[in-house]
C-alpha cells in the first residue's frame, strides 16, 4: 500500500465518522481561533480524534492524518505524506494530525509547519505530550486539552431522560464497574473482550513495542497486579518482590511506561517535607474502572475502592489541567484521608470517600480523621462523599471541632469540583 492509498482509506473512514452517534464531550478546545497549536492527548480509545473532527467538521475544511498506521508511522515518509494531503485535501490549511507521538521528533515538524502558517490539532495516547519538556519544545506556542473515558456526567448522556435519585445511583453502581470507554457504551460489542483487547494492546503498542522492552512478562504481571489492587498503597520494593521484577529500577521504568500510556496514575502522600512526599509510599489508580474489572485478579467486587477509583479519576483530570495538586494524607497513626487538594500554598479541601456511613465505627473513622487532617493541615473545607446523605454537620473529637459536609457521590461526580458540587 502506498502512502496516498493509507491517506485516500483514513479520508474514507474519516467521511463514515460524520455519520456516527456522538455524545457531547465536558472538555473544550480553548483558542480555537489563534495559531496556537492544539493538543488533545488521552488514553487510547477515549475518544480524542472523534472529539476534534466533531469540533473542526463545524469550522471548516481541514487535512487528517493518523500515524497510528505502519504505513505512516516513519519519519522519512512525512514528506509524502504532507504532499498527498495538500492533493486530497485541496490545500487546506488546517491540519489534524492523530497519534503523533508514532513520529520520531514530531516536535520538530509541528513547529515547522506552524511556521509555515498551518493551524495544528495534535492528539497523542501520551502522557509525555503534558510534560513540562513539551513547553521547550514547543517553545510555549501550544495549549493542552485532555480527554479521559466518558466521566459519569458524560456518561448518563447515552441514557436520554430524566432519573430519580434511585435511579441516579444505580446507574452510578452500573457505571463503577462497566468504565467509560466510549466504543462498548454506545455499541453492542462485548464489554470485557474489548477491554482486555484495548488493555493488551496499549500495553504492547505503547510500551513494549515502543521501548523494546526485554521482559514483558514482568511488565504484564505488574499491570494485573496494579489493577487488582486500586487505591492501595505501594512501595517500590514491594512491587519488585510480588511481580518477580528483576530489580527496583526495572519497577520503576515499567511504572513510569503505564502511567505515560494513561492505563494508571499514582498520587504521593502529602508532607510539607520535599523529602518525605519522596520517601513514602504512593497509592495507585487506573485511569478506568471497565480496566479494573476486566484485568485484575478478585474474589469479590470491591465497592469502596472502585468508587474511590472514579474520584481519583475526576480529580487527576482536574490536576492535569493545572487546577490543583492531589495527594492523600496519612499520620503516624494511621489515619488516612483519601484525597488532599492543595492549590498555590494551602490545602483547599479534604475529601474521603464512604458510600456506606451506617456502621458507627465506620463512620467515626472517617471523620476522625477529617478532623485531625483539618486541624494538621490548617483546612476548613472537609468533605465526605457518601451513597445518599448530603447535609452539614458540626462534628467534635477530643477538642477538634469543624463542619463536614456530606455530599451524595453521583451528583458530586456530575460536577466534580471545589469544595463540592456548585
Amino acid at each position: 500500500m502506498t502512502v496516498r492509498d493509507a491517506l485516500l482509506q483514513q479520508k474514507r473512514e474519516l467521511e463514515l465518522r460524520k455519520a456516527e452517534p456522538y455524545i457531547k464531550r465536558t472538555a473544550e478546545i480553548r483558542n480555537g481561533n489563534s495559531r496556537l497549536i492544539r493538543i488533545v492527548s488521552g488514553p487510547r480509545r477515549a475518544g480524542k480524534s472523534f472529539f476534534v473532527t466533531r469540533y473542526l467538521m463545524a469550522q471548516g475544511p481541514f487535512g487528517y492524518v493518523n500515524f497510528d498506521d505502519e504505513e505512516l508511522n516513519s519519519a522519512e515518509k512525512i514528506p509524502d505524506i504532507l504532499t498527498e494531503i495538500a492533493d486530497l485535501y485541496n490545500g487546506s490549511k488546517t491540519l489534524l494530525l492523530d497519534e503523533i507521538q508514532n513520529i520520531p521528533g514530531w516536535e520538530l515538524l509541528a513547529n515547522r509547519l506552524a511556521r509555515q502558517g498551518y493551524m495544528l490539532y495534535i492528539t497523542g495516547s501520551n502522557a509525555r505530550l503534558l510534560s513540562k519538556e513539551l513547553a521547550t519544545h514547543l517553545t510555549g506556542r501550544h495549549t493542552i486539552t485532555t480527554i479521559f473515558p466518558f466521566s459519569f456526567a458524560e456518561y448518563l448522556r447515552t441514557k436520554p431522560g430524566e432519573y430519580t435519585e434511585r435511579e441516579y445511583r444505580a446507574y452510578l453502581a452500573e457505571y463503577s464497574v462497566t468504565g467509560g470507554f466510549p466504543e462498548h457504551l454506545v455499541t453492542s460489542i462485548d464489554r470485557k473482550e474489548y477491554l482486555l483487547r484495548l488493555f493488551d494492546a496499549v500495553i504492547y503498542k505503547d510500551i513494549i513495542q515502543r521501548y523494546r522492552v526485554r521482559s514483558p512478562q514482568g511488565l504484564g504481571n505488574l499491570a494485573q497486579y496494579l489493577c487488582s489492587t486500586i487505591a492501595g498503597e505501594y512501595s517500590v520494593h514491594g512491587l519488585t518482590r510480588v511481580t518477580g521484577c528483576r530489580s527496583d529500577r526495572t519497577v520503576r521504568k515499567y511504572l513510569e511506561y503505564l502511567e505515560e500510556a494513561f492505563l494508571f496514575f499514582s498520587i504521593p502522600r502529602f508532607s510539607y517535607k520535599v523529602k518525605e512526599q519522596v520517601m513514602a509510599n504512593r497509592k495507585i489508580y487506573c485511569i478506568d474502572n471497565g480496566f479494573v474489572m476486566a484485568k485484575g485478579f478478585r474474589f469479590s467486587r470491591n465497592d469502596g475502592n472502585l468508587n474511590e477509583n472514579l474520584v481519583a479519576i475526576a480529580l487527576h483530570q482536574m490536576e492535569l489541567s493545572g487546577i490543583l495538586n492531589l495527594y492523600y494524607w496519612k499520620n503516624a497513626k494511621h489515619q488516612e484521608v483519601d484525597f488532599v487538594l492543595h492549590q498555590e500554598t494551602k490545602v483547599v479541601a479534604l475529601i474521603q470517600v464512604c458510600i456506606d456511613l451506617t456502621d458507627e465505627k465506620t463512620r467515626r473513622r472517617e471523620v476522625n480523621a477529617l478532623l485531625i487532617a483539618g486541624r494538621d493541615l490548617s483546612c476548613e473545607n472537609r468533605i465526605i462523599l457518601t451513597g445518599e446523605e448530603e447535609h452539614i454537620t458540626t462534628e467534635e473529637w477530643f477538642g477538634i471541632r469543624g463542619e463536614i459536609q456530606y455530599i451524595p457521590l453521583w451528583k458530586w461526580l456530575q460536577r466534580p469540583g471545589i469544595p463540592g458540587y456548585m
